[in-house]
């Protein structure tokens, strides 16, 4: 088998939250295919015992803890560099020594960097190698979403964060063989924005693992009798979801709760922030917190909303849902990255609050209807989202083989010198 390395900002199991998810995926296909090299860091004390396992899918690995208190320090000398915040966040001298140990070591090919940070450890490198770039989202338009909705001074940082991270998504387009994107939109976005490297970006949809996600098990429900059980699912220490979440508590949901007084609304996800906490003293809403199983929380739903209005790519969430047979109802922003035809058949689309209280209650009062549309839901995931089928593109791009050695681009950022390969250090 050919040798490939993966570089990754956190490490990719367990396939919890929406980068972990894709990253699994992606090791777990690469490595029927590839003797891997895995680097990769972990910011969650929680996925330390899952370092075996993960090491287990690669030919070698380097997986480092990820002190976020020290990265976030680090990362404000981009003030003094002039550069992105995030790329000194993701910086540290023993990930750079290792991955040109591990280029020399070994007949590596191929580089597949997963997030816009892990590229920078593949600039200025001097043999031959095909660099394959998964931004997944456009992350420097997310930093532009979130200064539109945060007051200064942090819109002025975000704003600037956007900008500077821009500017080395562009570098790394320009410079490496292949950009991939999770959804045509956001490919669209980023072709629009980068004319130039437009031939190099290409789309790598989602998939859903409907064996897992199915409605067809036997699930004991959270839920308490007769309760009419609205849904949002989501990792609750993401600024998106708690956003998502607060705007549905307050604009949305009182008008259900005084029409219905059996609707709840459930928020499930883990590290929910304060903000989100506070929310449980509103009548109906329920903040769960981490639990250990996802599944009953959707199969026993009475719907599944996620009123983002910050979002980027495909939302994993909407997905899962449709997977579990569920009617979900979700704000544009939500769908722009979903591939489907109609969405009116399978997913229902509401813009306001307005729209929101008109769909619930419509869909709230027919249960029939709504297994109907939920089973048309699932049918839309399994015809478009499958991992198999969705990763071939992968396999296309990594097939590439460079000519020649790259010559750096004026302007670079290079990786930390390797001079330090104590895991533990970021320097």
């Amino acid at each position: 088998m050919q040798h490939l390395l993966f570089l990754s900002h956190r490490i990719p199991y367990p396939p919890n939250k929406g980068d972990k998810i894709r990253s699994y995926h992606l090791l777990k296909h690469l490595s029927t295919q590839y003797r891997v090299h895995l680097g990769c860091f972990v910011d969650d004390a929680n996925d330390m015992e899952h370092i075996e396992y993960v090491s287990s899918l690669c030919a070698s690995s380097h997986i480092v803890p990820l002190d976020r208190t020290r990265a976030t320090a680090y990362s404000v000398r981009g003030f003094l560099t002039g550069e992105a915040l995030t790329l000194p966040f993701y910086r540290q001298a023993g990930m750079a020594a290792w991955v040109q140990r591990t280029l020399h070591e070994y007949p590596i090919a191929n580089a597949l960097a997963f997030s816009s940070p892990m590229a920078q450890y593949l600039i200025s490198l001097p043999q031959a190698l095909n660099r394959v770039i998964d931004f997944v989202d456009v992350d420097s338009d997310k930093w532009r979403q979130y200064a539109q909705s945060k007051k200064w001074p942090l819109s002025m940082v975000y704003r600037r964060e956007a900008n500077k991270l821009f500017d080395f998504e562009r570098r790394i387009a320009l410079e490496c063989e292949a950009t991939v994107l999770v959804s045509a939109a956001e490919a669209a976005l980023f072709r629009e924005a980068v004319p130039a490297a437009a031939s190099r970006v290409h789309v790598v949809n989602n998939g859903v693992d409907t064996d897992y996600f199915t409605p067809y098990r036997e699930y004991s429900s959270p839920y308490k009798s007769r309760e009419l059980p609205i849904v949002f699912t989501g990792a609750m220490d993401y600024w998106a979801n708690v956003d998502a979440v607060d705007w549905f508590a307050r604009h949305v949901f009182p008008a259900i709760y005084k029409k219905l007084p059996a609707a709840r609304f459930y928020v499930v996800g883990a590290r929910p922030a304060p903000l989100t906490q506070a929310l449980a003293k509103f009548p109906g809403v329920i903040v769960t917190g981490a639990v250990d199983d996802v599944r009953p929380y959707l199969a026993h739903a009475a719907l599944s909303v996620a009123p983002l209005r910050i979002a980027r790519g495909t939302q994993n969430k909407v997905l899962e849902a449709m997977a579990m047979a569920r009617v979900v109802i979700a704000s544009p922003q939500a769908t722009q990255g979903l591939e489907t035809t109609s969405k009116a058949r399978d997913l229902r689309v509401a813009g306001d609050a307005a729209e929101y209280i008109a769909e619930i209650l419509h869909w709230l009062e027919d249960r029939r209807a709504r297994e109907t549309f939920g089973v048309a839901a699932r049918k839309h995931v399994l015809s478009h989202y499958s991992w198999h089928t969705n990763l071939a593109a992968i396999d296309r791009l990594l097939a590439h083989r460079p000519s020649a050695p790259h010559t750096p681009a004026s302007g670079e950022i290079a990786p930390a010198a390797p001079h330090s390969t104590q895991p533990e250090r970021l320097a």
